[in-house]
């Protein structure tokens, strides 16, 4: 990352090509408990569409779509997400992820299933998403350094 000059060319088609990244993204996540796809899959490519802009432009810009600071945070959130509908289930008396024991009011077990599995998604979605962030920030960083 020694050179500091970028090409406006693939900074805009970067910028340009990063929202529908985002966005498919968002749809593999969102999709993933009835189709192929899933928290992991999505939060790949909701990275990569971070780390696209990342690459093209340098950390200045980038930071403006993502700040660094919040990737530990994000990831912890989605761990907690994932745990927490883990324990809550447990809590009111099933097996650790018994997605039929949440307590949503009005849902048949279907649906409770349904809603469970999307949960756990978006929180390995965003948990994926933040660590690919910071382990390209770290390896950045490294770089850097030496």
């Amino acid at each position: 990352m020694t050179n500091k000059e970028h090409s406006p060319i693939i900074l805009y088609g970067a910028r340009f090509l990063s929202p529908y990244i985002m966005l498919f993204g968002f749809y593999v996540i969102f999709h993933g408990h009835y189709s192929p796809g899933g928290g992991f899959q999505g939060g790949t490519l909701l990275a990569a569409s971070l780390l696209l802009v990342r690459i093209a432009s340098g950390t200045e810009i980038s930071s403006l779509q993502f700040k660094e600071y919040l990737a530990t945070p994000y990831a912890a959130l989605g761990v907690l997400i994932y745990f927490g509908t883990g324990l809550v289930a447990l809590l009111y008396g099933g097996y650790f992820l018994d997605y039929e024991q949440l307590p949503i009011p009005g849902l048949e077990a279907a649906d409770l299933r349904y809603w469970g599995i999307l949960i756990i998604e978006l929180g390995i979605g965003i948990t994926v998403m933040t660590v690919l962030v910071l382990i390209y920030d770290n390896m950045v960083k490294g770089e850097d350094y030496a």
